[in-house]
């Protein structure tokens, strides 16, 4: 099947997506910050560069996309039909990279708290963020 859009109209739609400053995380920043929480964004000096680094209570979040991150389970997380196995191992090098980078943060004794981009869709923000916080608490008590 061929793409639905032309070269230059999907060369472009990809130039638009981001690393850093998403949606999601901005989601997740905006609450803790409003929440009383301080923390340092994307510190390049720890594995896998955590998008929120709380130093205080030793605890990082990742905010994943579930596309980008082949989060299983998740209808957001579709194979694309064209260069499927291009993708496929491009999808499992970030879950293979995100692996080692949980298991390197955890030696230097840091809690990581990872949060679905699907986690944060209207019915389940609450939820989520309200776990995030507990988990935030109970780490340091």
């Amino acid at each position: 099947m061929a793409d639905v859009h032309e070269p230059r109209v999907r060369s472009y739609n990809m130039s638009r997506i981001r690393g850093k400053d998403t949606q999601p995380e901005l989601v997740v920043r905006r609450f803790l910050f409003s929440n009383g929480f301080r923390f340092r964004l994307h510190d390049g000096k720890m594995p896998g560069k955590p998008d929120v680094v709380l130093k205080k209570y030793r605890n990082v979040v990742f905010v994943h996309g579930c596309f980008w991150h082949g989060h299983d389970g998740c209808r957001n997380f579709v194979v694309p039909k064209t260069r499927t196995d291009w993708w496929l191992n491009k999808i499992n090098q970030n879950r293979q990279k995100d692996r080692e980078c949980t298991a390197a943060l955890a030696l230097l004794g840091w809690k990581v708290y990872i949060i679905w981009e699907c986690e944060l869709k209207r019915d389940k923000k609450e939820k989520t963020l309200t776990q995030l916080v507990s988990f935030l608490q109970n780490s340091w008590k």
